[in-house]
């Protein structure tokens, strides 16, 4: 197993979702590594971040390599779903083609394991969770 791939892999997610033209119609450049720095009611109206992620051994005989699931969350301050499942349907039509490049190592397979759309409490905000899993192969 080999943990060198995860910013390799961060990366490339970032890139592709920040280059996505219909993902960015949506959302604009709200797209965020981390959560924004500001106060949850300062965030924008809607916003994505990548998330935890999860990593095993996926090594092979032959090869090094890992098994990788990870969110990505578009979060959601307006009354509704649909516009914070839109931006949902846009990460997943960005990312599932399953055609990143990486700094480090190879794609082997991307796909998307479950999604989760969640109201939140009283005043906070709506946040569709999706859970996606890589599988890498290193290529050092």
């Amino acid at each position: 197993m080999t943990y060198a791939l995860p910013p390799s892999l961060q990366t490339a997610v970032y890139e592709r979702l920040t280059a996505d033209p219909a993902l960015m119609a949506l959302v604009g450049q709200d797209i965020y590594d981390a959560a924004p720095p500001v106060a949850p009611a300062e965030a924008p109206d809607l916003h994505v971040t990548l998330g935890e992620e999860r990593v095993r051994d996926g090594s092979t005989k032959t090869s090094s390599g890992a098994v990788h699931d990870f969110t990505v969350t578009v979060h959601a301050r307006t009354e509704g779903f649909s516009r914070p499942k839109a931006a949902a349907a846009a990460v997943c039509e960005a990312l599932l083609p399953g055609t990143l490049t990486l700094g480090r190592g190879h794609l082997v397979d991307l796909r998307l394991l479950s999604v989760r759309a969640d109201r939140g409490r009283i005043n906070r905000p709506r946040r569709v969770e999706m859970r996606f899993r890589a599988v890498l192969e290193d290529t050092m």
